[in-house]
């Protein structure tokens, strides 16, 4: 071969060359990065040319798609009583993305996950289009009705979780007012984006895409009383429901000059912790939790779940109890106000683990995940989170709840021929209290052979109505008993 021939030899395998390590680097190092680049509508496309799988309640879809004559998206996502469901599924929408469960598992959904390359591999080579799989949730239909019906009654803002204490399953998670995920499926800019636009709190100042039962704190209230007295059963301060307490009513906080008032002429001097908890003393409490210290309220906290985020798989914001407090501070906190915060499912989660026998459950609200042809992928296998409190001690509790439901504030929560704990919380917040109250309760139900089939926790704010009539008692106490009802009734 002469020398120019050879020049022009090399010079092409040098082209040939690059086109090759070009065209790898496309395919294999840049694939991510262009699947999803926003510009690449052919990914989304496909992502959209099949239905998605659906989320499963009770054996049944809250979810479904249809087709779409709005854009070059085939399908969108529909919801079977959305604004209901929505704390639950969250939304999948053609323009503004995925969030909660559509988000958390849109790879099952979409048929995309991992977990499922034999059965698209195997579908390819038969030439059947890629199905999504199913999400089965823990979820109680009935329980969530109640639950979101009672709320929508009350015509405030607020939210219910109910546990199932044994496992930790979620059996309704409500939040209200909220918000009907289909409306804003597609990718529409007359339709759902004015929906979507109307829905943002700029425009919407009672803000339904918050998911309150998850991701809102409030202060707890006297709800919190139940972490305080397990706090004194626990560390030996008191050992009985019914023996005295060291309780002066006035009280003056450690370190001030300041009573600490309880609400009405209440027996709370020197007052057993069955008394207490009947009848709400903040003096007890609140001298039990500057007694005992910050150091060890705080662990009793966090024995709870306080101070740290809960994944079920959607993410609860931490509860907040307080480090580095003086104690007049703790105690304050210790009936739930001062720096105090919590999350509904967090106190969901105490009355649970108190109905548990003292055993804490990690809370969850998928049962499994399914193929396409319904085989199962992941089954999730109940976990145990902590144990506050021994089964004594704990005992000891759900006989003092017991009394507030059957003689004290949580008469409302009453069910015929079922024991039920419970206790009331009326919050404030503001500056200087100036905020109408947040209406609390917490209880669960016992059946005949003493299990607890739910734990429940209800959290009311009603900015209109009168101030003196807000109560735990009240407002929220009706509602969680619905809820429990519902369970009980299912399970029958």
């Amino acid at each position: 071969m002469n020398k120019p021939l050879r020049r022009i030899a090399i010079f092409c395998g040098l082209l040939v060359l690059a086109l090759l390590i070009r065209d790898n680097w496309i395919q294999y190092v840049q694939a991510d990065e262009l699947r999803s680049d926003k510009k690449n509508r052919r990914v989304t496309i496909e992502r959209y040319a099949s239905p998605r799988g659906n989320i499963i309640v009770g054996g049944e879809p809250i979810t479904g798609s249809a087709e779409s004559s709005d854009s070059d998206f085939k399908f969108k996502r529909t919801y079977k009583d959305g604004a209901m469901w929505a704390p639950v599924t969250g939304y999948a929408s053609q323009a503004f993305g995925a969030t909660q469960l559509e988000s958390i598992e849109d790879g099952i959904l979409t048929g995309n996950d991992d977990r499922l390359f034999f059965r698209n591999t195997l579908d390819m080579l038969t030439g059947k289009k890629q199905q999504g799989g199913n999400v089965v949730t823990t979820l109680n239909a009935a329980a969530q009705k109640a639950a979101y019906n009672g709320l929508k009654r009350q015509g405030g803002k607020g939210s219910v979780v109910a546990l199932e204490p044994s496992t930790g399953k979620i059996l309704a998670l409500a939040s209200f007012p909220s918000y009907d995920p289909s409306s804003f499926a597609g990718n529409s800019t007359t339709t759902d984006t004015k929906a979507w636009q109307k829905l943002q709190k700029k425009n919407n100042p009672n803000d339904p895409m918050l998911n309150r039962a998850l991701r809102e704190t409030y202060p707890p209230g006297s709800t919190f009383k139940v972490v305080t007295a397990a706090a004194a059963l626990e560390d030996g301060l008191y050992t009985s429901a019914d023996a005295k307490t060291d309780s002066p009513d006035p009280w003056i906080m450690k370190g001030t000059t300041t009573k600490l008032p309880n609400e009405g002429n209440i027996p709370c001097k020197n007052a057993t912790l069955r008394v207490a908890l009947q009848y709400s003393c903040n003096t007890v409490f609140g001298k039990i939790g500057s007694d005992l210290g910050n150091d060890k309220m705080l662990d009793m906290a966090k024995k709870f779940g306080f101070d740290e985020e809960q994944f079920t798989p959607v993410r609860a914001n931490a509860s907040v109890f307080s480090d580095k407090m003086n104690p007049s501070q703790t105690a304050l906190s210790s009936i739930g106000q001062f720096n105090t915060a919590a999350t509904p499912l967090q106190m969901a989660m105490v009355a649970s683990a108190v109905a548990n026998d003292g055993k804490l459950m990690k809370p969850y609200m998928v049962d499994e995940l399914q193929s396409p042809g319904l085989d199962p992928i992941q089954k999730t296998d109940p976990e145990e989170l902590s144990q506050p409190l021994s089964a004594e001690n704990a005992q000891i509790l759900q006989s003092m709840m017991e009394t507030v439901v059957d003689k004290g504030t949580g008469s409302n929560a009453k069910i015929p021929g079922v024991k039920v704990g419970g206790k009331t919380g009326t919050a404030q917040h503001g500056v200087d209290n100036s905020e109408n109250p947040y209406a609390w309760f917490i209880s669960y139900a016992k059946g005949e052979d003493g299990s607890a089939p739910v734990a429940v926790a209800v959290v009311v704010e009603d900015d209109n109505a009168v101030r003196d009539d807000i109560s735990g008692g009240g407002l929220a106490a009706p509602i969680a008993r619905n809820v429990m009802e519902a369970v009980i009734d299912s399970k029958k």
